[in-house]
């Protein structure tokens, strides 16, 4: 290893090992989000020489927000930085939040025209460091009204910013979160249209998932009515696919937006890449999306869409934060290896299903008004003490907290994976699936051409696949 300093900046690692097959996970400062800038090979599988560059695009604005009056934090609390496009959520945890700007001079305050500007208003704070105490610092519950935090982004290192709030005058008693639908988030709700936009969330890494992934995203636009916006996790996108993928948006009529986050240190972490991508799919729910999303879809990459995602878009979920499908138990040659079917993960099911996290609905309203995601992040923090639970981080973490997080259980039809469901069953199928067969281990690429073919489909996967690929050549 050497860092370059006669030219740009820049890491050389020399002599690593070439009969392998290597992966690139960069670890960055903790107030940097840095996203790839140019690959000329797959980070996900690097043979030979290779140059990846990152660029810095934002920094982390992060703090703690508590009620000066309770000294406990308002979790669920709307803030943005004002003048820019950067909105969250109060954590339970530590009051944390994770906000995201540019060099320069900015304001934190409550996000306009909701149900937290109606009933808190922030006031003066005196600067102090990051407290990890659960009550925080002391506080002046009778200190001046403010109208929110000034602060100053000038260098490259993390900085805990103090946001500090409390009722306003005859709002002692309302509650921020609830039940009843009134108690949320915008004080001036639209009503649902028909035509309202529906937010699908993915994420993929490595060539073989984005050339995948895009193939989804046209299966979506193909089969779904009215307009769709993709979210898609970018830290671990190539900027050829982020090219291909504008390309394929401004041809098929979608858009493609991006997402990410700074996983808190305080959050115990993963060290296996796979891992990490299984945590931000299912941890951050809550702070992922701009508040103004109601709802989103996350579909694997790895999935054709055969039915229409505006029947899964307004799908009653009967109260429930979200839904997934039930695993298939209709192939009984692979019932052998569901291991909730026996032992530990039977008796803590108690009847109920243990379902598939390669589709799920999320009601981000509702995720929102019940904390979900606190909830979520606190039975992540007792189970991943031990290193040998959450083998499945993504799919054993919800179904664990079922108890505390009832599940709404999908159609079946939502999504089919050869591993696991029918043959017959195929044809009414919604979504596909190219999920790994326990046994076989057979490679995805041939799996693809093979499940996705036939005359259950309008188009092949290799149909579709050159189909992106003149997309993506004429530009948009």
């Amino acid at each position: 290893f050497a860092l370059d300093v006669d030219s740009l900046p820049r890491a050389k690692f020399a002599s690593l090992p070439k009969h392998q097959v290597l992966t690139l996970r960069v670890d960055t400062p903790e107030a940097w989000d840095a996203q790839m800038a140019s690959a000329s090979a797959d980070p996900d599988n690097l043979r030979e020489d290779a140059r990846i560059v990152y660029e810095l695009k934002s920094l982390v604005v992060m703090g703690q927000c508590y009620d000066v009056v309770d000294s406990r934090p308002p979790n669920g609390l709307q803030i943005q930085l004002e003048g820019t496009a950067s909105d969250t959520l109060v954590m339970q945890n530590l009051g944390y939040f994770q906000l995201r700007a540019q060099p320069g001079a900015w304001k934190i305050k409550l996000a306009s025209g909701t149900r937290s500007s109606e009933l808190y208003e922030t006031v003066q704070v005196e600067p102090v460091g990051f407290a990890r105490s659960w009550y925080g610092p002391s506080f002046d519950a009778d200190a001046p009204a403010s109208d929110g935090v000034d602060i100053v982004v000038s260098d490259f290192e993390a900085s805990a910013h103090q946001l500090r709030v409390r009722k306003r005058v005859g709002k002692e008693s309302v509650e921020l979160l609830g039940e009843e639908e009134s108690s949320w988030f915008f004080s001036k709700k639209k009503k649902k249209k028909s035509k309202d936009t529906i937010h699908v969330f993915s994420l993929a890494t490595g060539s073989l998932y984005e050339r995948m992934l895009k193939i989804m995203m046209l299966s979506v636009r193909k089969r779904t009515t009215g307009p769709i916006k993709f979210w898609l996790f970018e830290n671990y996108l190539t900027p050829s696919f982020k090219q291909g993928a504008q390309a394929l948006g401004e041809k098929k009529g979608f858009d493609v937006s991006y997402v990410t986050y700074k996983w808190p240190e305080w959050l115990r972490t993963q060290t296996v890449k796979q891992r990490i991508i299984w945590g931000y799919k299912i941890l951050f729910l809550d702070v992922l999306f701009p508040l103004d999303v109601p709802k989103i879809i996350y579909v694997d990459a790895d999935q054709v869409v055969r039915g229409n995602l505006r029947e899964l878009w307004d799908l009653d979920l009967q109260g429930h934060a979200y839904g997934y499908t039930p695993f298939c138990d209709s192939r009984k040659e692979t019932l052998g290896y569901q291991f909730w079917r026996s032992g530990y993960w039977k008796d803590h099911l108690r009847g109920k299903p243990y379902h598939i996290s390669a589709l799920y609905v999320v009601d981000l309203e509702v995720f929102r008004r019940r904390g979900v995601g606190d909830q979520l992040r606190m039975v992540y923090d007792q189970l991943s003490r031990d290193p040998a639970s959450l083998s499945n981080l993504d799919q054993d973490l919800p179904n664990y907290a079922q108890p505390q997080i009832p599940i709404f259980s999908l159609p079946q039809d939502w999504l089919w994976c050869e591993s696991w469901c029918s043959d017959s069953s195929k044809a009414t199928a919604k979504t596909i699936d190219l999920c790994n067969h326990p046994a076989t281990k057979e490679n995805k690429l041939t799996m693809a051409k093979r499940i996705i073919n036939g005359s259950l489909f309008e188009e092949s996967w290799v149909e579709l696949d050159e189909e992106v690929k003149a997309a993506e050549a004429s530009g948009g």
